[in-house]
């Protein structure tokens, strides 16, 4: 078992889906192609931690809906409880801000502005995956309080890219000084 198979079970305990809905429910969380995710469902249903059945449909091709079993919850359960790994950082993006000091003015505003349209175009996209949660009953337990506070997390990553990027582009006009933007973070 891999991360990504964890995260489709855990998506299949919220509803009976299909590979293809999974792919989409998982790309604000993990990125994930048809092509991996489809061998490990079939593995999974395999190794019994998956159901599944057909569902024909009259205008499309027929569709084969995926659900969880006591297996898969129990398999689950165990990777819980397991200690998460550190965060994985890989961004090209990154790379090429380490090489700025070599470049032109006009390639760093360009990756700059590059990166900004990215950072709004996520906030636009957190924020209608938001505007479909149904807030008046978000608690510790419901079935949407985790997709709540991981959107939030999204909206709130890209809103702060977005700041980074508009304060590199004040240094890069003299608007602003050298100095670190942020407050010190302490351990609450």
């Amino acid at each position: 078992m891999n991360i990504l198979s964890y995260g489709l079970l855990g998506l299949l305990t919220r509803e009976e889906s299909s590979g293809y809905d999974l792919m989409l429910k998982i790309q604000p969380h993990w990125q994930a192609k048809h092509s991996q995710i489809y061998p490990l469902l079939s593995k999974m249903e395999n190794d019994e931690l998956l159901a599944s059945r057909w569902v024909q449909q009259s205008d499309k091709p027929d569709k084969k809906m995926y659900a969880v079993t006591e297996k898969g919850i129990e398999k689950l359960l165990e990777w819980m409880i397991t200690p998460v790994t550190a965060p994985v950082t890989r961004d090209e993006f990154n790379l090429r801000i380490l090489c700025v000091g070599i470049a032109e003015d006009g390639s760093m505003r360009r990756i700059l502005n590059e990166r900004k349209s990215w950072f709004m175009e996520r906030i636009r996209y957190f924020e209608e995956l938001k505007s479909r949660i149904p807030l008046d009953n978000l608690r510790v337990g419901n079935r949407d309080f985790g997709s709540y506070i991981l959107v939030q997390k999204g909206l709130m990553h890209a809103q702060t890219g977005l700041e980074w990027c508009h304060w590199v582009t004040q240094l890069l006009d003299g608007q602003a000084a050298i100095q670190d933007p942020s407050p010190s973070v302490s351990e609450s």
